[in-house]
């Protein structure tokens, strides 16, 4: 998968340097969305002296790229992921539990904004907020 990114990268005329490459992994290895500081916090104990300006700017350059998707949730914060496919969230506000819906589900709908607005759309993430199941029962 790396390599796909090298070659993504190459192709819009930039290099995977040793940062992106980094930040990369530790993100492909997660097994959850990171925040900005989780991902600062990895990255530093696996490449001491990465500083957090360029952890942000890393991940502010990724996501232009569109290698990584950066979504808001229920607190407001940021959190990254790997752009690996199209999905949108539903996250509990009692709970915090999240679910991904895959981003066929809601096609139909960005074909619809873009037909009545005119609008190009070129950010594919959604994240809904509400109460989940078990939070309803309570």
């Amino acid at each position: 998968m790396l390599d796909a990114y090298a070659l993504k990268l190459r192709a819009q005329g930039y290099r995977l340097t040793p940062q992106r490459l980094t930040i990369l992994r530790i993100l492909q290895d997660a097994d959850r969305h990171l925040t900005p500081v989780e991902v600062y916090q990895l990255a530093q104990a696996a490449m001491p002296g990465l500083t957090e300006p360029t952890v942000y700017r890393t991940l502010s350059f990724l996501t232009e790229q569109g290698l990584l998707l950066a979504a808001h949730v229920s607190n407001g914060q940021i959190v990254y992921e790997i752009a690996e496919h199209s999905h949108h969230h539903l996250i509990c506000r009692a709970c915090g539990g999240t679910q991904e819906i895959d981003h066929n589900v809601l096609g139909s709908l960005y074909q619809q904004f873009q037909d009545s607005t005119g609008y190009l759309i070129d950010s594919i993430h959604l994240t809904f907020f509400g109460l989940c199941p078990d939070c309803q029962k309570k």
